[in-house]
């Protein structure tokens, strides 16, 4: 079918993670999980925003360093850095660097100290934009036209509004897609079934 591919463990995936080992296992595990956790939902977010403009596997592959720059992404510890850490952050070799991007995850920081608040969680905020309609069949072709969707068009809206940066529709879809509030694992895909049951029972923040 088109838009699978058939590693050599004999499983059928989506066709994005190729044959790389490291995007296999991202695909496996994590792209489609549901996700509540405020600091995985809040690295996730800014990582989609560094990842403009470059792959997600160059983001994937430097993750860990992207963790270590940023205190784990602990928003409210990263919310408190200064015009001195952001000269240290464009002198690390492990992440990407880049100044707007720096100042953004800096800026998103304080906006999710503030939506937290407001909310309780993070993840209180996000899944309220949890599609309730869906494809009946999700395969490449329903894939292939969806980049955003008036979910993620909202989220990226009202994100915006409350001062976030690089958090627009396409990304917001991004986000949407890889923390489990939509499954966009292809019909036939080894994955869509299992990520369809964690979906089922996943309790909603």
């Amino acid at each position: 079918m088109e838009g699978l591919i058939t590693g050599a463990d004999g499983q059928t995936r989506c066709w994005w993670p190729g044959a790389d080992a490291d995007y296999m296992a991202y695909h496996d595990h994590e792209w489609g999980c549901p996700v509540k956790d405020d600091i995985k939902l809040f690295e996730k977010i800014c990582l989609e925003g560094f990842q403009a403009g470059l792959s997600w596997l160059t983001i994937l592959r430097k993750r860990n360093h992207f963790r270590a720059a940023f205190e784990q992404f602990n928003f409210e510890k990263v919310a408190r850095y200064t015009e001195t850490d952001v000269e240290r952050l464009l002198q690390n070799a492990g992440i990407v660097r880049h100044r707007r991007k720096i100042e953004s995850t800096i800026n998103n920081a304080r906006r999710a100290c503030d939506l937290a608040d407001e909310w309780g969680s993070l993840g209180a905020y996000f899944w309220q934009y949890e599609p309730t309609k869906r494809p009946h069949k999700f395969d490449y072709a329903t894939l292939s036209k969806v980049s955003k969707t008036s979910e993620s068009i909202a989220l990226s809206k009202d994100l915006k509004k409350r001062g976030w940066s690089f958090v627009g529709p396409t990304t917001a879809y991004a986000f949407m897609q890889a923390m489990g509030l939509v499954n966009d694992h292809l019909e036939g895909c080894c994955m869509r079934q299992p990520i369809e049951k964690k979906r089922t029972l996943f309790e909603h923040p």
